[in-house]
């Protein structure tokens, strides 16, 4: 459902405020209104309140297998379906068909799980690699240093190979690897097919931050090496996005660096530096699956300056902000298919397409308000979609909501505003 303000009328007589307005305090929430019946369930529960300082809700998910804090209703959503997998697997653990693969290594696969989920301390900074909370900065993203994307991208294939091979250092914790592979070649190991034929009967990541997942995949898929389990155990899928499915039969069907080769021969049609791609390949915040859906997007729709946006994607810092580049390229890509996406706005931390004569900023985020830091972002978008996309009129799509107040100060500064726009 669309919130349009589209009547030149209606914005005509709002009083623009002013950019140094008092800053809007942020909403009230709780999880039950804003969850509904998703607020508690057999196995979790979010507790209240649901803080909304930022852009995302931050929520606090207590479950059966340790704290999964999430921020953002979309991360919530994937912390979600992946505590509906770890049910089901320790349901299937408990069968007779895993028991006689397994052996008597069953027992101890469940124990496994159990040892990881009773250390919320840890489970907690494993997933999501201790929450920041995003939304600093919306408007041009600073300027790295070229010595920093060349350094970050000096890994040779044979470093990463080698990285791989030798798995994760038990003195480390996995950190000698991630040292000479980078984050996400580190979340590859021990992800057979086993593991990811697993991970698409669940619907979930087989590349997963969740630790408490990433375990019980890669448990099932030593005991399932020869893929004889999977074939043999029912499990409810839940419903996936089309997008998603279009990269899931990618990262769950083809080896690691198959997906890579794929993605590094659509980064290069996108014409993205080999640096910055490089880059990407090894930053600590992008899972494969992270990576792949971001390229796909930006490949389906081939705009012009697309190699900026992974450029700017290469400083997220955790997978909040990993999430949020990726979501505003798929929204883009659901845009391209109701008018074509021509062209993006270089050197900036929001997504900005040209097409006609209009810039459409788009902003996967769950809650926009009026603040200071905000206003001001948003006045040099439209100056600069006008400038430098010669854009006669300005949009600013949200994936969430936007407050009263917000809508009024943007009808200000031109823009015209939609909410509840599609992630994909």
């Amino acid at each position: 459902m669309f919130r349009t303000l589209a009547c030149s009328a209606l914005l005509a007589a709002l009083v623009p405020l002013p950019l140094s307005a008092q800053e809007e305090p942020p909403p009230q929430v709780t999880a039950a209104g804003l969850l509904g019946a998703r607020a508690t369930g057999p196995h979790h529960r979010v507790v209240d309140p649901v803080d909304a300082e930022g852009y995302y809700y931050r929520f606090d998910l207590r479950t059966d297998f340790g704290d999964m804090p999430a921020e953002g209703l979309s991360q919530l959503d994937v912390r979600l379906r992946e505590l509906d997998a770890l049910v089901q697997l320790e349901q299937v653990s408990k069968g007779e068909v895993f028991a006689r693969a397994a052996g008597g290594a069953v027992v101890q696969i469940g124990r496994s799980v159990v040892s990881v989920v009773k250390d919320p301390v840890g489970t907690a900074k494993g997933i999501g690699g201790g929450i920041k909370r995003f939304g600093v900065n919306l408007g041009r993203k600073a300027k790295r240093a070229a010595a920093d994307v060349k350094d970050a991208a000096t890994t040779t294939e044979e470093e990463r190979a080698r990285a791989m091979e030798q798995g994760p250092d038990p003195r480390t914790g996995g950190e000698k690897a991630k040292g000479a592979a980078g984050g996400a070649a580190n979340a590859l190991f021990g992800v057979n097919s086993a593991a990811r034929r697993w991970a698409q009967k669940l619907g979930v990541d087989p590349y997963t931050t969740n630790p408490v997942l990433a375990q019980a995949l890669r448990d099932f898929g030593k005991v399932d090496a020869a893929g004889g389990i999977a074939a043999k155990v029912a499990l409810p899928i839940p419903p996936v996005a089309a997008t998603t499915a279009d990269v899931g039969a990618l990262v769950w069907g083809a080896d690691p660096e198959e997906v890579r080769k794929v993605n590094e021969a659509r980064a290069r049609e996108l014409q993205v530096p080999p640096e910055v791609a490089n880059a990407l390949w090894r930053a600590d915040a992008w899972t494969l699956t992270l990576q792949t859906r971001l390229i796909a997007a930006l490949h389906a729709v081939k705009p012009e300056a697309a190699a900026s946006w992974v450029a700017t994607a290469v400083d997220a810092e955790g997978e909040r902000e990993a999430l949020f580049h990726v979501e505003s390229a798929e929204m883009m890509r659901h845009l391209d298919r109701e008018r074509p996406a021509a062209a993006l706005l270089p050197d900036n931390r929001t997504l900005v397409v040209r097409s006609g004569g209009t810039a459409i900023a788009l902003l996967p985020v769950d809650h926009v308000r009026w603040t200071t830091s905000f206003a001001e972002q948003a006045r040099e978008l439209a100056e600069r979609a006008k400038a430098e996309l010669r854009a006669s009129r300005v949009e600013l799509r949200v994936s969430g909501t936007v407050s009263e107040r917000a809508k009024r100060g943007l009808a200000g500064l031109g823009f015209l505003v939609r909410e509840g726009e599609p992630l994909s």
